[in-house]
């Protein structure tokens, strides 16, 4: 019984092995787009530092703007869980707010403070990191909205309700990050006390639990 296990076992090691690959990947491309620039930075330095060929590099990222917006990615994918994780009965407003500050929190933890604020700019600078930036979060923003729409059971195409509300919860999150950003401060409670009192200016006017006319709250 021990050997039928094996290939499951090495399936399982090439899959971590892989993840580290990509991890180091992303952490040596954002060392050099901060030390270097962006623009400066090139394919064959990054597969370089992490001593893999270039031709390897394309078996993880498409380009260099994926790797600069690889935590990105993964946040977006950590908010959707974190909000299907939620208890169902929980209004969509709390349900939303709370998934994004616990991410929030989370990846800034994982990542320190700084980091996570120095790849924030990083992206703001650029232009073609914040054009993809913004594809990105879009692209984020209808799978969060088709979430609400469905814990709501109501059809967003009808509906802008969905949309709205995450429209603000990230229209808040985003200003809290960019007032991060200029406050010298640089802790996590800090961050999550910015991003909280934004989302929460945001979405002022929207009550926790919605009425059945799809034109008002």
């Amino acid at each position: 019984m021990a050997g039928m296990s094996a290939p499951t076992d090495q399936g399982g090691l090439r899959a971590r092995k892989k993840q580290r690959t990509r991890a180091a990947l992303i952490d040596a491309g954002l060392d050099l787009f901060l030390t270097k620039g962006y623009d400066a930075t090139t394919i064959d330095e990054i597969a370089a530092e992490v001593e893999i060929s270039s031709r390897t590099f394309f078996r993880y990222f498409a380009g260099k703007e994926d790797v600069a917006l690889a935590k990105g990615d993964e946040f977006d994918e950590l908010v959707l869980e974190a909000l299907s994780a939620r208890p169902a009965a929980e209004p969509p407003l709390p349900a939303l707010r709370h998934a994004m500050l616990a991410m929030i929190h989370e990846a800034a933890a994982g990542d320190g403070v700084r980091r996570f604020l120095q790849v924030q700019h990083l992206i703001n600078k650029t232009p073609a990191l914040l054009a993809g930036n913004l594809r990105r979060a879009a692209g984020s923003e209808e799978r969060l909205t088709t979430e609400i729409a469905a814990r709501q059971g109501v059809d967003q195409a009808h509906d802008m309700r969905p949309r709205v509300l995450v429209g603000m919860v990230c229209a808040g999150l985003r200003i809290g990050l960019e007032t991060m950003c200029a406050d010298p401060r640089r802790d996590l409670e800090r961050l999550v006390e910015l991003a909280e009192e934004a989302i929460d200016l945001a979405t002022a006017g929207i009550p926790q639990r919605w009425g059945d006319d799809p034109h008002t709250w």
